[in-house]
């Protein structure tokens, strides 16, 4: 009696033990899960340009929090110029459906735009340095194309009667895909009415033709990917030519 009442006492330790190193790595590997879908990023570039605008005189820091769940991506992030000139704080969202269509939205906030005004938290419509816009972006997945229209829907985005000018941008842009995994792509985008792209005072025009090429460094082991691209803006008759590094814990 006393050797089958240990031997039974034996059998269920071990099923205990087998029971709970399984839960213990199943919780291991669903936290792994979880801890890989946040992670952070960093891009540091030479010139902050974007869609054929120039953001502050110097190379500039672009600090981010994300949390990436399927299909679903939100976003915290920053844009500093090393010498003071620029301020950004930016919140987004997106949703990718069946890796086609990515709708987002986002939050553009300029602390150094706003100056002596800066309050965050100051919303109404007539009175926020917020500037939210809703885009939307098609990729299909047989030709290396994107197209996309995005519209500034809220916010500080007025013209000059003070109204919501609703500044509509729509771009089209092309992308090869070397051997090595480098891209060279090619993006044109234009501004749809008077808004902001425009300073509010012209309609359709060109603002915005970029050439970029990406491509990684390779350290050893480690892999730094970079990234030159040259702007031009024929509305502005302005053009840049920029470099980037990217790292990630992604």
């Amino acid at each position: 009696m006393n050797l089958l009442y240990s031997i039974s006492v034996s059998k269920l330790l071990r099923l205990g033990l087998a029971v709970l190193s399984f839960l213990y790595v199943i919780s291991s590997e669903a936290s792994n899960q979880e801890s890989k879908r946040w992670y952070v990023s960093c891009e540091l570039s030479s010139k902050y340009v974007w869609r054929g605008l120039e953001y502050g005189k110097s190379p500039t820091v672009f600090p981010g929090l994300n949390y990436e769940k399927g299909a679903f991506l939100g976003s915290i992030s920053g844009a500093y110029a090393v010498d003071g000139s620029h301020q950004e704080v930016d919140l987004g969202l997106s949703y990718t459906i069946k890796d086609l269509v990515t709708v987002g939205l986002n939050d553009y906030y300029y602390p150094s735009a706003v100056g002596q005004r800066d309050s965050y938290f100051r919303l109404k419509s007539i009175e926020t340095g917020h500037y939210v816009e809703a885009s939307a972006t098609v990729t299909p997945t047989k030709i290396p194309l994107w197209f996309k229209l995005s519209c500034y829907v809220y916010g500080a985005d007025k013209d000059s009667t003070g109204k919501q000018a609703y500044s509509s941008y729509a771009e089209v842009g092309y992308q090869y895909v070397f051997k090595n995994e480098d891209v060279l792509s090619l993006s044109v985008g234009a501004s749809l009415n008077k808004g902001f792209y425009t300073d509010y005072e012209r309609g359709f025009n060109v603002v915005n033709i970029a050439l970029k090429y990406e491509s990684t460094l390779m350290f050893n082991n480690f892999k730094l990917p970079v990234s030159a691209s040259y702007v031009l803006n024929p509305y502005r008759n302005k053009s840049y030519f920029t470099f980037s590094v990217y790292f990630s814990t992604k």
